[in-house]
């Protein structure tokens, strides 16, 4: 496969953790704000959770807290993607987005988190600023 990309066998960047690989998913990033409990580092990847840990892409604790401090509703959600995006341009986000970006040209990855409702999950802003930073998303 000469054409590589941020790879989602339904066409997506995200991957939900623990879910079984899919063929040509490439690396699996993890971007969690902690690590699996109970889980040895050494076993992340065994374990299908991820086979790199970049929190510094999942959303800050106190955001997290605030966004499940009230009941999920339109505003509250539209709220909390200006605050995510408002995290991510800080310095070490950014580079990383731009890192990203730029290797999806390169090899498959995906992105992944905990969350089972991807339209209600940060991973799903990020897919949006990897795309606005060039990423070849699919």
């Amino acid at each position: 496969m000469h054409n590589r990309r941020i790879n989602q066998p339904d066409g997506y960047s995200r991957r939900t953790i623990r879910n079984c690989r899919h063929p040509n998913e490439g690396l699996r990033i993890g971007t969690v704000r902690h690590p699996p409990r109970g889980v040895l580092k050494k076993d992340y990847a065994r374990r299908n959770y991820f086979d790199v840990w970049l929190p510094e892409l999942a959303p800050s604790a106190p955001l997290v807290s605030w966004f499940f401090s009230k009941p999920l509703a339109a505003k509250h959600w539209t709220d909390y993607a200006r605050r995510y995006r408002r995290e991510m341009q800080k310095p070490a986000a950014r580079r990383l987005i731009e890192l990203l970006a730029a290797v999806s040209s390169e090899t498959n990855f995906s992105v992944g988190c905990c969350c089972e409702d991807e339209r209600h999950c940060h991973t799903s802003l990020l897919k949006q600023l990897l795309r606005e930073h060039g990423a070849n998303v699919i």
